[in-house]
Parts: C-alpha cells; sequence; structure tokens
C-alpha cells in the first residue's frame, strides 16, 4: 500500500486566466497545511516541459493536470488526487474515484466548457502573493 505522503512535492497545472481556478488553487493552498503542491499556469514556461513530458499540448487550456510522484494525472483523476490530501474531509471525496473515469471526466469536461461563463476569466496569469509565492513554479 503506498504512503499517503510521497517524497517529493506534486504539481498542479491550472488555466492561469480562469477565475475559478485562480480561486481553486487558493483553496488548495489553504488546506494544504503540508504544502505538498507546488503550482504553475498551463500558459506559464515552466509548465512547458512539464506538458511536454506528459504528452499534453501546451496551449489546451480545459485540463487541470496534476504530477505526482512522477505519473501525470488529468481532469477529474487529478482533481480527485489533489482532494485527497488536502485537511478536513475533503479527502472523503476521492471515493468518488470508484466512479469509471469516462462518466467523471463527462462531467468535468462539462463544468470546463462553463466555467469563464460562470466565474469570468482575467487577461493574464495569477501573480501569487508573497506568502505562497515560493508554491509556483518559476
Amino acid at each position: 500500500m503506498q504512503s499517503r505522503q510521497s517524497r517529493a512535492p506534486a504539481i498542479v497545472l491550472f488555466d492561469g486566466v480562469c477565475n475559478f481556478c485562480d480561486r481553486a488553487v487558493s483553496f488548495i493552498i489553504e488546506h494544504d497545511p503540508r504544502a505538498h503542491f507546488r503550482f504553475a499556469a498551463l500558459q506559464s514556461e515552466p509548465a512547458r516541459p512539464i506538458l511536454e513530458r506528459c504528452g499534453l499540448r501546451p496551449g489546451v487550456l480545459d485540463n487541470i493536470v496534476l504530477v505526482e510522484d512522477g505519473v501525470c494525472y488529468t481532469r477529474s483523476t487529478a482533481v480527485l488526487r489533489i482532494v485527497r490530501r488536502l485537511n478536513g474531509a475533503w479527502p472523503l471525496l476521492f471515493v468518488l474515484i470508484l466512479i469509471p473515469r469516462r462518466i467523471r471526466d463527462a462531467g468535468y469536461d462539462w463544468f470546463a466548457r462553463r466555467r469563464y461563463g460562470w466565474f469570468g476569466k482575467r487577461d493574464e496569469c495569477r501573480v501569487p502573493t508573497t506568502e505562497p509565492r515560493g508554491r509556483f513554479l518559476r
């Protein structure tokens, strides 16, 4: 059985102009007191080699990407693997991994197509404040 704590920090690649995604990153930082996650916008230079290593095209913004223990996860699987490491009751949502991925990803894609309309988007990527700045890849 794999340990709940991996040795290396996990990397979360997110859409840097999406307001919902920006709030999600803030939420993860707030609920990740062990600082397990590091972050980069999908549009950023630090994300480019990671996306290539994962076999993903740079510029595709409808995906969240989690790289954990050298393995790339996307869409609903990435989200569920992130929440399982947060504090509080959030890890209980990991039980949703039992739903077939095709169904979970259909729900993820449905939401992803609507997120800009519901939450808006900004003109440029998030600039982290001084406190979590060290958690962002440069």
